[in-house]
This record gives structure tokens, C-alpha cells and sequence, in this order.
């Protein structure tokens, strides 16, 4: 396999200006929540986000405000959006089915899919007021059947950032926190007086944020650990490198860190995508972050032959995958390894991201080699049920569980087979004899 590189990664280290020591800070942050509760929470609060109110979570009155404050052509929006993403969220869960089966006669054998009691959704703000957060998170749990849903998300510059609230309340969040970073994290997980503890945590955010999760990972239930955003653009000699151009732009903008990746056979492609890129860079309002993200992070691969793209790109694994070729679908039996593929011009993974209806939380970091993104699915717990209601199956499983345990050497498991074999079947049983 030959490849040409027309454009590399700088490999520049992303800073935000000093070194900070992420995975330290986090613990040291958490354990004062353990220990403090609501007074570190509200000393955190202040000391990153400049907040100190008397109570974090909103009251009606102040979430109807926030409502009435947002233009309704938005509040219209949201509610498109989240209609498309509960329509795809009631169809996956409508896909899994609870069943029972008798494995043989007498012995039965079932699956059930359980909500979790208790989740709690992190909806960012910072750079970007994230409403899509809200709707792939909450939204998302609540189809799952979750009872209980709080949300947490920072302030806007002191104040409430009115139309990640409204995403919020119509996405059907229980109780709704003004708190970021950290500390809503640690409320979330650990619980304080005034916070009751979650079982899953969901929802992206920044490094101190994903750090976060992953410490308290095993404690709680998380949905992904979550990396920079990623999208490989895939094209061919019919690609319009415009199009190409714009759409890696639009995935570069999430933050400095973000992988952007062209991988064609067309070097005439490729070239003119870098040249668009270049013009783009100079009008496009978060360029600073989108061109940063750009030369520290971006690729543009040049391979002989499809069959080379598919085997280069499911080695990448990456976030989103667009298809920009003449025969797109040709990606669903030719890749495996991606969170999500956005065929066609038509598609772009920024419908994705906002509103088409599929969920935006999906693997980074090559982890799509191993799982998918957020899902109803994640927001269940598969559990299984056993009866035996056949003595002669009993005593036969008895038997069975009695040689399989020896074998292993689990004397204590063999004996409650055995002791099932002599109540249904009448085996006579030397140690039941000697302790009965």
C-alpha cells in the first residue's frame, strides 16, 4: 500500500496556556466533595464558574422564565429536533423485547431490560451553549423509561443561559441544576445534602469533566469516555473538495484538539480541499479554534484504491465517518470500525450533531473498535431470571451442577446439586446422610 500525505499533523501540543496537572486537580476536587458536600460544591462553583447561589437547582418559576426569554422560532427548533431524536429512540427501544424461554420441559429461562433508577446529564456551556446535549442525553434516558433524570449545566457569564435551559425542560429533565465543571459531576455522583446521588452519569465535556467521570467510573455508570471530536471525510474523484473543505471545518470548530482527516483517491481532490480550507480559514468567525484544530490535527491521505480507503479508515476508527463517493453505501459492508457514517452529500455529520435524530455522544480515541455511541440501550440494564419447576429437571441439573463444580473443585456448589438430586431424584447422597 502506497500512500502520499498533502497534508500532516503539526503534532503541536494543545495547551490552554499552563501546565495543569487534569487527572490531580480532578481527585483533589473530589474528595472535597465527598467529604464537604454542599459547601465545597458551592466553594468550586465560585472559585471556577464566579456562581454562588443560594440554591443551584432552578425553580419552576425560574426555568418558565428562561422559556419566555428564548426567541420562539428556537423554541420551534428544539422541539423539531427533539422530536426527531425521540422517534429514533423509541424505535431502538422498541427493538428490544423481554423474553422467556423453556430450555427444556420445566426449566425456564428469561431476559428482562430494566431502566436505571437514577441518571444524571452534564449539558456543557463554556465555548458552546451544547441544546443538542440535552436532547441526546435526557431525551434519550427518558424514552429508555428512566424514572428519575436530573441535569446539570454551567452558567452563561453569571447568568442563565436561557435556551440550554429550555432544551433542558422540553427534553423532560426532573430537576435542573445551574452548575458546572467538576463539581456538578461530583454532585451528581457522589450526592450532597441537597443533591441525591445518580447511578449513570451521561454527557460530554471538557477535559476536567471527562476526567472526572472516568475517576468515578465504577461508582457510577458513564456513558463513553469521551475524547476530542473527530470526522474522516471519505472521498472519491466525484467528491466536490468544496464540500470536503467545509464539512472538515465544521468538526475542527469543537476545539483545537479535534482530528480533522480527508482520506481520498484523488490527489486533485485532496489539493483543492487544502487550498478551500485555506480560504475558509480567513472568514469563518471560530477560526481561531477551527484553524488551530487544523494545523495541529489535520490530514489529507491519498490511497490508490478504494479498498485501500476502507482498510485505512476502519484502522482509524473514527468519531463520524462521511462518505462522499459515488456509491456511498458501499461503506455499510465495507467498514466496521466507526461511532457513525454520514452518507452522501446530502448528509453532512453536522445534521448529526444537532438534529437529524440519531444521537451525537459516540466513541473517540479508536474506541469505536470495541463499542457504539449513546443509546437507549445504555439507560437498561439486560438482566436475566431463572425457574426450575420440574423436579426431574432439578435433579438432573443437580447431577449436571454436582459434576461440572468437582471438576472445578467448588465442593459448595456441587453440594446444592447434589442436594436437589436426592430431593427430586432420590440419590443417595453420602455427606447428606452424615449431616441430616
Amino acid at each position: 500500500m502506497t500512500l502520499k500525505y498533502l497534508k500532516t499533523p503539526a503534532n503541536k501540543a494543545v495547551s490552554n496556556g499552563a501546565s495543569v496537572n487534569v487527572a490531580g486537580t480532578v481527585k483533589k476536587v473530589l474528595d472535597d466533595i465527598q467529604a464537604n458536600g454542599d459547601q465545597a460544591v458551592l466553594k468550586y462553583s465560585t472559585q471556577f464558574d464566579q456562581w454562588s447561589p443560594t440554591s443551584f437547582k432552578l425553580s419552576r418559576e425560574q426555568i418558565d422564565a428562561a422559556i419566555a426569554a428564548v426567541p420562539s422560532q428556537t423554541i420551534d427548533d428544539i422541539k423539531t429536533a427533539q422530536e426527531n431524536i425521540r422517534t429514533f429512540a423509541e424505535a431502538q427501544r422498541n427493538s428490544l423485547h423481554d423474553f422467556e424461554l423453556e430450555i427444556e420441559p420445566g426449566v425456564f429461562l428469561g431476559q428482562r431490560n430494566t431502566p436505571i433508577n437514577r441518571v444524571g446529564a452534564y449539558i456543557p456551556g463554556g465555548r458552546y451553549p451544547l441544546l443538542a446535549s440535552a436532547h441526546m442525553t435526557i431525551l434519550t434516558a427518558k424514552v429508555a423509561g428512566v424514572p428519575h433524570v436530573i441535569a446539570c449545566t454551567p452558567p452563561s457569564a453569571g447568568a442563565i443561559p436561557n435556551a440550554t435551559i429550555a432544551a433542558i425542560h422540553l427534553a423532560g429533565a426532573d430537576e435542573i441544576y445551574l452548575l458546572g465543571g467538576v463539581q456538578a459531576i461530583g454532585a451528581m455522583a457522589l450526592g450532597t445534602e441537597s443533591i441525591a446521588p445518580v447511578d449513570f452519569l451521561a454527557g460530554p465535556g471538557n477535559a476536567f469533566v471527562a476526567e472526572a467521570k472516568r475517576q468515578l467510573f465504577g461508582k457510577v455508570g458513564i456513558d463513553l469516555f469521551a475524547g476530542p471530536t473527530e470526522i474522516l471525510v471519505i472521498a472519491d474523484e466525484e467528491a466536490d473538495p468544496y464540500t470536503c473543505a467545509v464539512d472538515l471545518l465544521s468538526q475542527a470548530e469543537h476545539g483545537p484538539d479535534s482530528p480533522a482527516i480527508l482520506l481520498t483517491t484523488s490527489e486533485s481532490v485532496g489539493q483543492k480541499a487544502v487550498g478551500y480550507i485555506g480560504g475558509l480559514l480567513k472568514v469563518l468567525p471560530t477560526a481561531p479554534v477551527a484553524g488551530a484544530a487544523w494545523e495541529s490535527f489535520g490530514q489529507v491521505i491519498v490511497a490508490d484504491t478504494m479498498e485501500e480507503v476502507w482498510q485505512i479508515a476502519d484502522d482509524i476508527a473514527s468519531e463520524h465517518v462521511e462518505v462522499l463517493t459515488k456509491t456511498p453505501r458501499d461503506a455499510l459492508k465495507c467498514m466496521k470500525n466507526y461511532g457513525a457514517l454520514f452518507l452522501g452529500e446530502g448528509t453532512c455529520v453536522s445534521y448529526g450533531d444537532k438534529c437529524i435524530g440519531t444521537n451525537h455522544v459516540l466513541p473517540t480515541r479508536e474506541a469505536a473498535r470495541y463499542t457504539g455511541g449513546l443509546w437507549v440501550g445504555k439507560f437498561l440494564r439486560t438482566t436475566t431470571y431463572q425457574e426450575v419447576k420440574s423436579p426431574n429437571a432439578s435433579g438432573r441439573l443437580g447431577r449436571l451442577c454436582g459434576r461440572a463444580s468437582r471438576a472445578e473443585n467448588f465442593e459448595g456448589h456441587a453440594r446444592s446439586g447434589d442436594l436437589r438430586a436426592h430431593k427430586f431424584l432420590g440419590d443417595q447422597v453420602e455427606w447428606i446422610n452424615q449431616t441430616r
